[in-house]
């Protein structure tokens, strides 16, 4: 794509559905989404859920209809400001609710929905993606289609808000959600726990993690006029000793990526870590999830370790708008990399960006990773050729001014969404006066060309 495109997202007049070709039939635009709250039951041992979802939300247009996403599990009772619908219907992946009136376009609305059912992934072209089952436990990996496999939702990234997430489940095992953990209580065989996410946070980046962890307390980020970010981990007990020593620099990390991206932008930050092992690691607001595989003293554990631990500025913070735009995601993420490996002092960023150039200049040049296509979203040449695109506009304007811009883009839009039309007009404004820089000019043969240009000098 050009940053000088127009976004292709767009409105359907008959439903609002907001068409992303990406994830076709997940999202809304006709109304959006202000709070999530959450209650749910889950019956480990027989893989059951029972829950209530109340959705507070805006009217944008008219709502002859409202349309949720939901997946896999089937709702029993319905209301909208306290009242039963016209008319509720599920079909594949869309549950529709026609209201007993219309609804005024920018009248505030609540819809209750209680719903059951035996979660499981939802298959597609990007594998299983969802509620999966642990072989002691529960994990949810929501990108980009995954949370309407445990809860009723507006299922685009554009869609965020805050949530209540009430877990009960098998007592002796711990529930882990987004957030702050604000409430936990035993009653007979059962436990609670209850996890508020006080910004806003998109639906895919929800989770929810089962499992006998205990919570590690790896250390403080002190922010100037803020206070302190608590730096966890869950870990299951046999994995104590394992995840001290894989994650003692997590402090450190979070730290450092604080100086170079602005203040850390939640109050916590927790490392999940599997009695399982995973196949990669997963992002979530205010959490990283990784297997036990992932947490060695190897470069590939600290820089995975590094990539989503980034995420917490460039993909949950800063949230894209649109799927096609996920290299500000993923390339940011994955240049995140480059700049812990030079602080702990296992590389330069000149020297990982050299070593990238090599591999992807030798791979297949059918990508444009300012947009990809559905198909190609999570290939690896997205996430290296972003991370290639930073590096030679950090090049181009020096690192002053760089870092600069990546610290006004997490301030400018912090629980918010961007394009890369926004990133292009942000390294424009902080980029000005570096000679010979033009921020389209410098991005474009990164995000629209097949071939790989060559990065500039150093």
């Amino acid at each position: 794509m050009s940053p000088s495109k127009q976004p292709t997202t767009a409105k359907n007049s008959r439903n609002g559905a907001l068409l992303d070709p990406y994830t076709p039939g997940h999202g809304s635009a006709a109304y959006w989404v202000r709070h999530y709250d959450l209650e749910l039951d889950i019956r480990l041992a027989s893989n059951r859920l029972a829950g209530r979802a109340r959705i507070r939300a805006t009217a944008a247009d008219q709502l002859e209809a409202i349309t949720l996403s939901l997946t896999g599990l089937r709702a029993v009772k319905i209301q909208v400001d306290g009242t039963r619908p016209a008319k509720a219907a599920q079909r594949g992946d869309e549950l529709r609710i026609t209201p007993a009136a219309p609804v005024p376009a920018g009248k505030d609305f609540h819809v209750e929905v209680r719903y059951e059912g035996s979660p499981a992934p939802a298959d597609g072209r990007w594998g299983a993606v969802g509620w999966e089952e642990l072989a002691d436990g529960v994990l949810v990996a929501g990108q980009p289609v995954g949370a309407p496999t445990w809860f009723p939702c507006n299922d685009h990234p554009s869609q965020k808000a805050t949530f209540r997430i009430s877990a009960t489940a098998d007592a002796g095992y711990r529930v882990v959600s987004n957030g702050l953990h604000v409430g936990h209580r035993r009653k007979a065989s059962r436990e609670t726990w209850v996890y508020e996410v006080h910004e806003p946070m998109a639906p895919y980046l929800a989770t929810l993690l089962i499992g006998r962890y205990q919570i590690l307390e790896l250390g403080r980020v002190r922010h100037r006029g803020g206070p302190p970010v608590g730096v966890f981990a869950a870990v299951p007990a046999d994995l104590r000793q394992a995840a001290l020593a894989g994650l003692r620099d997590q402090t450190d990390m979070v730290e450092h990526f604080a100086r170079l991206f602005g203040p850390y932008p939640f109050r916590d930050y927790t490392i999940v870590v599997t009695e399982d092992e995973l196949e990669i690691p997963l992002e979530a607001q205010t959490l990283s999830i990784m297997g036990r595989n992932h947490i060695t003293r190897s470069w590939e554990s600290q820089r995975l370790l590094a990539h989503e631990l980034a995420h917490q500025w460039f993909g949950n913070s800063v949230t894209v708008r649109r799927w096609e735009d996920i290299w500000l995601h993923e390339g940011f993420a994955c240049y995140a990399e480059w700049l812990w490996s030079e602080r702990a002092g296992l590389g330069s960023a000149d020297s990982r960006a050299d070593a990238a150039w090599k591999l992807v200049s030798g791979q297949r040049s059918d990508i444009a990773i300012g947009a990809p296509g559905p198909a190609l979203m999570f290939d690896d040449r997205v996430y290296k050729r972003g991370a290639l695109a930073l590096h030679a506009v950090r090049r181009t304007i020096g690192d002053d001014r760089f870092f600069r811009a990546l610290r006004a883009l997490g301030e400018e839009h912090r629980h918010g969404n961007a394009t890369t039309l926004d990133v292009v007009e942000l390294l424009g404004r902080v980029g000005a006066g570096a000679r010979g820089f033009d921020a389209e000019e410098t991005l474009r043969p990164w995000l629209d060309h097949g071939r790989v240009p060559p990065l500039p000098s150093p």
